[in-house]
């Protein structure tokens, strides 16, 4: 293994460890809902011995069918804004939260590339949501995010990244905010 997969790996499951022993000592469960990573965060939490007691459910919706028949996306929300939209996370996360017995929920759509990308929405571009039990669904955290590369490793490495942060429980407060560009190294 080279150096940099060698520390990309070790970064990444250091922050799931972190995760997992935030939300034991929180008392909480967390489930993820993910297109473009393909199953990554959720393999991040399970290369982690004693994970289940903290990771209870992800669900990998690669296509809008998956979406809409294991998260409940509607029809509506893909085809008025696309599978990679903020509604679509946002349904998304609310999707994950109602299938599972999860307390936190993050969910991450986008564009990996090479190619599937456009003008309004470029390879490279990731969205995200995060969705807290209880929490006022209009409160819900959505982002954007336009990694600054083309390949496609990177910007499934660097969203599963960011996709494990929102799980903390440090990230309860987050509210919707403004997209951002971020380098995917």
């Amino acid at each position: 293994m080279q150096p940099d997969a060698e520390s990309r790996l070790t970064a990444r499951d250091d922050l799931a460890a972190s995760v997992l022993a935030q939300n034991r000592a929180a008392g909480r469960k967390i489930a993820v809902a993910e297109s473009c990573t393909g199953g990554m965060v959720s393999a991040a939490l399970t290369d982690i011995a004693g994970c289940s007691d903290v990771f209870t459910a992800g669900f990998v919706t690669y296509s809008a069918h998956a979406k809409q028949t294991q998260l409940d996306v509607s029809s509506e929300i893909i085809e008025t804004f696309g599978e990679v939209s903020l509604a679509a996370a946002w349904a998304m996360a609310a999707g994950a939260l109602a299938n599972s017995d999860a307390d936190v929920a993050v969910a991450i759509t986008g564009i990996a590339g090479p190619g599937g990308g456009s003008e309004k929405k470029p390879v490279g571009l990731v969205v995200f949501a995060r969705a807290l039990r209880g929490q006022d669904p209009d409160d819900y955290f959505t982002q954007r995010i336009q990694f600054e590369s083309t390949e496609r490793g990177a910007i499934r490495q660097a969203a599963t990244l960011f996709a494990l942060s929102l799980l903390q429980p440090e990230k309860d407060g987050l509210r919707p905010s403004e997209d951002v560009a971020l380098p995917a190294p």
